[in-house]
């Protein structure tokens, strides 16, 4: 049985833990609301734009925009996007399990796959793979929209250039404060965006364009894919923080069942202690006598 010293040293050690979990879990609950804001408020521009190029591409002729060329799929592109700091959990390891599973399901249709990664972690478990052809670390704690724009100019141009012949965007979709789920959404190329349901319906009419719809179109491409980019970026930042303080809640409950768990043990060692010491003194008096 351990000393009384090292279980006592041992149960101040898991006490000092607990408190600096709990001050994580804090100042992620302090970030989540942040970053949840930004992400609320940035959907519903996301849905606009996807409606904008839905009524734009509906009509328009694919052959037109080199971004919207289809062509036999040789080489796959995956974005994998991540957080840059761990101590979240299994957050960042289930995207990277989807982006094995994509690889090997590419892999086994006898495609080539390259990755880029944006945030550190990502780039920390793929990196054995020989497969990331670019890395942007240290970003994901404080990106903004430049951010997502040079990320989004550097793919597309090696789209046009031919080394990818197709890109996905791979990112963890935050649905609560309990639940984040790795997503995927199509990149490149840019194919047209179809409406759901309703929305079908109820639109009368043909818009008509002043420039043309394929001058806007040749603007709004870029831009289209700057959003994208930049919505998984703040999807993935809402969820670092919430599965950030999920964990660091766990954790900090975890260290008080190890501090009851430990002051038994304490408490059975003192005793043991003393009734040792009572054994002696008795002893010693039984001698005497």
């Amino acid at each position: 049985m351990a000393s009384l010293k090292e279980v006592k040293n041992k149960i101040t050690g898991v006490k000092k833990t607990a408190q600096i979990t709990k001050a994580m879990n804090m100042v992620a609950a302090a970030k989540l609301r942040g970053a949840q804001d930004k992400m609320e408020s940035f959907r519903p521009y996301t849905a606009k734009f996807n409606e904008a190029m839905s009524n734009l591409s509906g009509g328009a002729n694919t052959n037109a925009f080199p971004l919207m060329e289809n062509r036999d799929v040789k080489t796959v592109e995956l974005v994998v996007v991540t957080s840059d700091r761990g101590l979240c959990g299994s957050f960042n390891a289930n995207i990277v399990k989807k982006v094995s599973k994509k690889i090997a399901e590419y892999e086994g249709e006898g495609k080539a796959v390259s990755l880029v990664c944006v945030g550190k972690k990502g780039y920390q478990l793929l990196k054995n793979t020989g497969k990331v052809r670019k890395n942007y670390p240290d970003i994901m704690g404080n990106f903004q929209m430049f951010h997502a724009r040079e990320i989004a100019t550097e793919i597309s141009q090696q789209f046009l250039d031919g080394t990818s012949d197709k890109v996905e965007v791979v990112f963890g979709e935050f649905l609560s404060v309990a639940r984040q789920v790795p997503a995927d959404t199509p990149f490149l190329p840019v194919q047209p965006v179809e409406a759901e349901g309703e929305a079908e319906v109820t639109t009368s009419g043909d818009y008509i364009y002043e420039p043309s719809s394929e001058e806007i179109m040749d603007t709004l491409q870029p831009l289209y894919l700057n959003v994208i980019i930049y919505h998984a970026m703040l999807e993935v930042g809402a969820c670092e923080h919430a599965a950030r303080m999920t964990a660091m809640d766990n954790a900090t409950n975890a260290c008080k069942d190890i501090v009851a768990n430990l002051t038994v043990v304490y408490n059975k060692a003192r005793q043991a202690a003393v009734t040792n010491e009572l054994m002696d003194i008795v002893g010693g008096a039984e001698a005497l006598k």
